[in-house]
This record gives C-alpha cells, structure tokens and sequence, in this order.
C-alpha cells in the first residue's frame, strides 16, 4: 500500500475513532485484514450522514450531490482527492460491492432532506438504504470473493443492519423529533408515543436480531467476533431501552456506559475463544 492509499484509510479510521467508540471497538476485534476496509466503509456512510444531519446553514442538497458525483468518480478512476473517498472506492474496487448498495445508500440519505414521516413502504425503502446495505457492504468485504457464502447470508446481514438502525431510532427519537423534524416509524406521533406502540416496534426488532444471530454464527472466524460484539452492543442498548417507559424515551438518549462496553469485550471474547457463538 502506498503512502497516499494508507493515509486515506488513515483518515477513515480517524473519523470512526471520532464519531463511534462502540464501531471502534468492534473493528479492533476483527481480523487485521478487515480492520481498514470497514474503516472506509463507515468513513463513507458518516459523512454521508453528516450532510443531511449537520450542516445546517449550507446547501445541503447541492453537497450531498456533489458528494454522489465525486464518490461515483473516484470509484470509476481509481482515485480520489477526497481522502474518505478514495479508501472507499479502493474497497469498492477490491471487493467488488456493487452500485445498487451504494446508490440505495445515497438515496435514503437524500430521503433524509425532505422526508420527515414515512409510510409502511417508505419506512422499509429508508433502512435498507441507510443501514441494511451497509451490512451488505462489509458482507461483501469479509466474504472476500465468495459468492456463495455472499448469498446465504446477505438475507442475515440485512436483518442485522435493520436491527441497528430501528435501535437508533428508538434511541434518537427525541433529537430526530425535536432537531429534524422526522419521524421515521409509520403511523407514530411522537406527541402520542404510547406503550402499545413502543411494544409493537420492539417486538419487530426482536425478530430481526434473532434472524441476525443465525446468519453471525455462519460467518467466517476472522469477522466473527467482531460483528457479534457490535450485535451484543445493540442488543443491550435495545435492553435498557425496552426497560423503560415510551415517556423516557421521549425524554432522553439512552447510552451503554464505557465500562459496559469493556464488560461486553470481554464477554464476547470468552464466547469466541471457547467456540460458544
């Protein structure tokens, strides 16, 4: 790897350290040979996600279409002078993710700056664009070639990546509401978030993190552990949050401790070293 190659990962796994301590950990934990191919991936959907999220005051729409011009550019180049897109695209290019996941991505993110209240079919349409094909992406990266593993377990990997995501949405319910304007559960009124309907999303949830599991413990070992930390995580965030009142939730974001993240390393570790996973 030249220097330019390994200063642009460099600067993905910069932005994870920065932005995600719980991703960070969970990369540290796959195999090395994964460790900055993930990096960029999550470099790539971050700033993504900050552009409709973040910066207000600018013209959001004109930056995230730039963003799509440069990333589609880069991939078709070879190269970037966008540090975060040019890790990306040589991952893209290595891997071989395709452009349906990247172009599903880029349009749920242009969802995100018009949208604020989505039906039953806009709902799915967002996660699989925002989170379930990421899963894909970084499916792709630890299948290294192997379509036929590829395919049995992207169905797995979507569920995971929808998982996550309607976890953060329960976790971010009162920014997304009171900073953004959205809503993304149908038929929710964030002014009536009633305990029925907090039990109907988490049962939904449930679902998919135990469909998740199945396709986790099928994954080669070098990724194992890694995404089963990353699932662990989610999944007690998902506890604590099903602990509490839909008031709460209305009320504040709901964290996992530092030190709870140790303990679930460690755990986790355990698991995988004694092949309990």
């Amino acid at each position: 790897m030249n220097l330019y190659d390994r200063t642009t990962f460099g600067c993905s796994r910069l932005i994870t350290q920065e932005y995600s301590t719980s991703f960070t950990l969970g990369i540290k934990t796959l195999a090395p040979k994964f460790r900055l191919p993930v990096y960029a991936i999550y470099g790539f959907v971050r700033y993504a996600d900050e552009i409709v999220d973040t910066f207000h005051g600018f013209d959001k729409a004109r930056l995230l279409s730039d963003f799509r011009v440069d990333t589609y550019r880069g991939i078709d180049e070879r190269i970037s002078l966008n540090p975060v897109l040019h890790s990306f695209q040589i991952v893209v290019n290595q891997y071989g993710i395709e452009r349906e996941l990247i172009e599903a991505f880029l349009h749920s993110m242009a969802m995100d700056l018009t949208k604020t209240a989505y039906s039953d079919d806009g709902y799915e349409e967002y996660i699989y664009g925002s989170a379930e094909v990421v899963g894909l992406m970084c499916l792709r990266v630890f299948c290294e070639g192997d379509s036929a593993l590829y395919d049995r377990l992207k169905g797995d990997a979507r569920k995971l990546g929808a998982a996550f995501q309607k976890v953060n949405f329960l976790r971010d319910l009162k920014s997304d509401y009171q900073e953004r304007g959205r809503v993304y559960f149908p038929g929710v009124d964030f002014d009536d978030f009633t305990k029925d309907a907090k039990h109907l999303i988490e049962a939904d949830i449930q679902r998919d993190f135990d469909d998740a599991l199945r396709g986790i413990r099928q994954l080669p070992p070098a990724a194992r552990m890694g995404v089963y930390l990353a699932y662990r995580y989610y999944l007690r965030l998902f506890a604590k949050i099903r602990a509490l009142p839909a008031s709460r939730i209305k009320e504040e974001r709901i964290r996992v401790p530092d030190f709870q993240k140790v303990t679930l390393l460690a755990q986790t570790y355990f698991l995988h070293r004694f092949r309990f996973i």
